[in-house]
């Protein structure tokens, strides 16, 4: 796939208005068939049994660089499942680029979900607004007035993408975090359905954990902090072992909540300032015997 990768980044550079928008439209109605065979939902289950390799890929927001560097890796290439856990644009200005490129891989994937982009709080409705988000300007500087109609259209796509990931015993993976307010995986499948009385899907894109116990209010000034109570809370409501999210920038893999969480952020450089990235490749035994958080940092990720 190596020179089929910089093929799409050459093309990611290039590409005119005209072909950005039937990409887009190529896109949508993977998306929105993916969604439909959900039946809506938020969640996608993956039985551990039914795949042999499933490859997670955490915060790009922009860095064509590092996620070039991921995917010439023939693990990730061969993977039953890429997963990525959200935070595709802003902070760069390649972020139109990364778009480009994320939506060719959908589009070729097509449905059946081998490729999954989840909802980041960079992907989150009107009513959650990120600052700074950049997108717009960046996708206006590339292509002028008509960069306002892709940027909108690239929203809309938003409302199809998935939300969570359950590795069925094993994992849980969301952007963000968890919520108290969690008593059956079904609360997280619809959690987009119940939002905003209910402040589940907020807390999946937004939420970070904390150390020791506690639910508290998040100078994010949304989603919550969380202590390890909640996670095993939910935990138990949802049948998993670890929770693979992203959110955070750390140097490629952080543990958290003595190994209950794993952090992966899979971009450098400024406005971060990390010097590693990483990203996880789970093979057949860390799939089917579930691995807490040290255990992924040491034998499944892959930092550069």
């Amino acid at each position: 796939m190596h020179a089929e990768v910089e093929e799409w980044v050459k093309k990611a550079f290039e590409a005119r208005v005209e072909e950005f928008s039937a990409l887009i439209n190529e896109a949508r109605e993977v998306l929105k068939r993916e969604n439909g065979l959900r039946a809506g939902s938020g969640l996608v289950r993956i039985a551990p049994q039914a795949v042999r390799k499933v490859a997670v890929i955490g915060d790009i927001h922009g860095d064509i660089e590092s996620l070039v560097h991921v995917l010439r890796d023939t693990d990730v290439e061969t993977a039953d499942r890429i997963i990525f856990l959200g935070d595709y644009g802003d902070r760069s200005e390649e972020s139109v680029e990364v778009y480009y490129l994320l939506l060719t891989l959908k589009a070729l994937a097509g449905i059946g979900e081998k490729l999954i982009l989840l909802r980041g709080n960079h992907e989150g409705p009107p009513d959650m607004p990120v600052m700074p988000h950049d997108l717009l300007l960046f996708f206006t500087s590339k292509y002028g007035a008509r960069g306002r109609e892709l940027y909108n259209r690239i929203r809309e796509l938003w409302e199809y993408l998935p939300y969570a990931v359950v590795v069925t015993g094993s994992y849980l993976m969301v952007h963000g975090g968890v919520s108290a307010t969690v008593t059956s995986s079904e609360d997280i499948a619809y959690a987009r359905e119940t939002h905003p009385s209910s402040s589940t899907f907020e807390e999946i894109l937004w939420s970070d954990p904390i150390e020791g116990k506690g639910y508290f209010s998040s100078l994010r000034g949304a989603g919550r902090m969380f202590g390890e109570d909640i996670t095993d809370a939910v935990f138990r409501a949802v049948g998993v072992k670890t929770l693979i999210r992203s959110h955070e920038p750390c140097e490629g893999v952080d543990v958290r909540q003595r190994g209950k969480i794993l952090t992966l952020f899979s971009r450098k450089g400024a406005p971060y300032f990390n010097k590693r990235a990483a990203y996880l490749v789970l093979d057949e035994t860390i799939l089917r015997d579930a691995k807490d958080a040290g255990e992924l940092a040491r034998n499944a990720a892959r930092i550069w």
